[in-house]
């Protein structure tokens, strides 16, 4: 089933004087439970896209439609909201909250859904146990090493019980073994609870493991892969 529908989207900003086209008239769909990658080098503008996705960045022009939702056309306060209920963040530079431990980081967003304790501990603990972190659940960011941090990262995505997670770069800091772990995770819950994953990345092992990659240059596709 199409979960996402993007038409003729174009994203265009200043930067030093100087018009930057970063997306330019892409039109793409997604199926629910897609694991895919979104790759190019840098400046190809596949983080413009993930961000134009998540609700983070306005386009120009175009559509995005997700799970029947026009996005692009959300206003602010609502584009939060659905942001909220819907869509998991992964960042490249885990984006943890320093003097909160990794069960207060995880906890975090069910707060904001209003999510009673019961909820959210039963959660937290189901999560940092899926990314092999439950005897952590108390260390703050500073005591992990960055695998460690990015699973965290990734459990708190999923915290919500998102339809879709987008993720940044989320290997650029880790090492193989880190990146293997990581992305057997993700693909385990990929699998097991449907969450569509989209991944922009230009990290090979992300590549091959994704089953879908489109290839992004000069912010048009230009090709896109189904293996």
């Amino acid at each position: 089933m199409k979960v996402i529908d993007i038409k003729n989207l174009h994203k265009t900003y200043y930067e030093s004087e100087h018009e930057v086209h970063a997306v330019q008239g892409i039109n793409l769909t997604f199926e629910e439970g897609e694991f895919a990658a979104i790759a190019g080098p840098s400046g190809c503008g596949k983080t413009t896209l993930l961000n134009m996705l998540g609700g983070l960045d306005d386009p120009s022009s175009g559509e995005i439609n997700i799970g029947g939702t026009d996005v692009s056309s959300l206003k602010s306060s609502q584009r939060i909201n659905f942001r909220l209920n819907n869509i998991g963040f992964v960042f490249q530079a885990y984006n943890l909250i320093p003097v909160l431990t990794a069960k207060e980081n995880v906890e975090f967003i069910m707060h904001l859904q209003g999510k009673s304790k019961i909820e959210r501990d039963a959660r937290t603990k189901e999560l940092l146990e899926a990314v092999g972190l439950g005897d952590r659940m108390n260390s703050r960011p500073s005591k992990l090493s960055g695998g460690q941090q990015q699973r965290v990262a990734v459990a708190r995505a999923l915290a919500s019980k998102p339809k879709f997670v987008l993720a940044d770069e989320p290997t650029a800091n880790l090492d193989s073994k880190a990146t293997e772990n990581l992305l057997d995770i993700m693909e385990k819950l990929n699998r097991e609870e449907k969450i569509t994953f989209i991944f922009a990345t230009h990290d090979a092992r992300v590549m091959k493991k994704a089953r879908r990659v489109v290839y992004l240059e000069d912010g048009k596709v230009l090709r896109d892969e189904v293996k």
